[in-house]
């Protein structure tokens, strides 16, 4: 039963590291450069447009300094150019030049004035804080949001946790370029990966060996410079800090810190929905160690922290957005509608939207009975659950984004980098094959 996934698993170790993980390096900023150029011409979202020209540019010079080390890795395998540390500068670069770049100059653009610089995500989040600091909740109730001309309903909805308007309170105080909400979600973004970098690489647990770094350096790639990621923080942001937290729980799981792991998811889940099913996997994984109060005290207990301030001020108005707009019995109705399964078939077949909402329960269920089956004793595991289960919600929610593919293709990269070291409990991972 084991054989096809080892097999599988065998056959992308040697694509990953063909050529010391340098093809798949170029394969990757290759390829991104193509996506972005495309955006830049096709795009009907101008400011995905004007990240794809700034992009497309940096995706290229990372390609080429690939390249190079690819050149000098043919003529001396052990050149230091070429190693491991080199490819941490060019992922590096990469991230400055195609996520963090555009997003300093799409900011400073639109303090200047330009209307066309920032998705909708990032006004709700400011607004979001500005309502905060006035009336002590981030949420309009439902009379509120109905008072609002109708072409401007949508934006008064915060479908977040009421964590998420920390973000906005820089421009709730001062308005300037560095207050724009994107600023802050790279900043909590870099914070949680560089903490989970740290908790992966800290004393005596982890080595230097070629292949943990080379893991740990792919699963950063795949949350940084991944173009879903890329543009995500580039143009709109609110779900890199999320994915970092979860990124960073399941890391601080690999190094067995299981109340640290619980902080961390809990803090994603006061900012978003999408970290929730990560917190109770990683619950299900703490109690299998003994240790499932101590995930689900910072898991639960940090969004139920975060909650309780805005259902005192206006519960209703909690429900409003957190509840009834992600259900659709909203006001008006979310935009999310990427061409998946799950919206194809809710908006192609007779009583679609009730067969879509049935086979997103039935996946749920299967994902359930294998939890109770097998729960996962290591964070590989944990990570693979979340990743294939939030890829099997994404696909067959009625309503979605292409944009939350970004959780799932992460959180699958990041897995490897989670592997604990030879010498630590074969048995638990012999028993716990995802």
């Amino acid at each position: 039963m084991t054989a096809a996934p080892t097999a599988r698993r065998r056959g992308w170790q040697r694509l990953d590291s063909a050529a010391g993980g340098l093809a798949l390096d170029l394969g990757l900023y290759a390829g991104s450069a193509a996506f972005a150029a495309i955006t830049a011409a096709t795009s009907t979202l101008l400011p995905h447009r004007a990240w794809g020209a700034v992009a497309a540019v940096g995706y290229l010079l990372a390609a080429i300094a690939a390249t190079g080390q690819l050149l000098l890795r043919r003529r001396d395998p052990a050149a230091p150019a070429a190693g491991l540390r080199a490819r941490w500068a060019v992922t590096g670069f990469a991230w400055f030049a195609t996520a963090l770049l555009p997003l300093a100059w799409q900011s400073i653009q639109r303090a200047g004035g330009r209307t066309d610089r920032a998705q909708e995500e990032v006004l709700v989040v400011e607004e979001s804080g500005r309502r905060l600091v006035d009336t002590g909740t981030p949420y309009l109730g439902h009379d509120a949001i109905a008072a609002l001309p109708p072409g401007e309903q949508l934006l008064g909805y915060t479908p977040y946790q009421p964590g998420m308007a920390l973000f906005g309170l820089p421009r709730a105080a001062v308005d300037a370029w560095w207050t724009d909400a994107r600023v802050w979600f790279a900043v909590g973004t870099a914070l949680a990966l560089a903490l989970a970098v740290r908790a992966l690489t800290r004393g005596a647990r982890r080595t230097a060996d070629d292949h943990t770094g080379a893991a740990l350096l792919r699963g950063v790639q795949a949350a940084t410079v991944l173009p879903v990621c890329a543009l995500t923080l580039a143009t709109g942001g609110d779900d890199l800090p999320v994915l970092a937290l979860c990124l960073l729980a399941l890391a601080l799981a690999a190094a067995g810190r299981p109340g640290r792991a619980g902080l961390a998811v809990g803090l994603a889940g006061a900012l978003k929905l999408f970290a929730w099913p990560v917190a109770l996997v990683l619950i299900i994984w703490g109690l299998t160690r003994r240790a499932g109060l101590r995930v689900a005290a910072g898991a639960i207990g940090v969004p139920a922290a975060a909650l309780l301030p805005a259902l005192l001020v206006d519960r209703d108005a909690l429900v409003e957005n957190v509840l009834r707009f992600p259900l659709g019995h909203g006001l008006v109705t979310s935009p999310a509608q990427s061409p998946f399964p799950g919206h194809l078939i809710a908006t192609a077949l007779p009583a679609g939207r009730a067969v879509a909402v049935a086979l997103l329960l039935a996946a749920g269920l299967a994902i359930a009975v294998r939890l109770a089956r097998r729960p996962p004793r290591t964070a590989v595991t944990t990570a693979l659950i979340c990743g294939y289960g939030l890829l099997a919600a994404i696909l067959l929610m009625p309503t979605t984004r292409f944009g939350y593919l970004l959780y799932p293709l992460a959180l699958l990269a990041w897995a490897p980098a989670l592997h604990p070291p030879v010498s630590a409990n074969r048995r638990a991972e012999a028993g716990d094959t995802a």
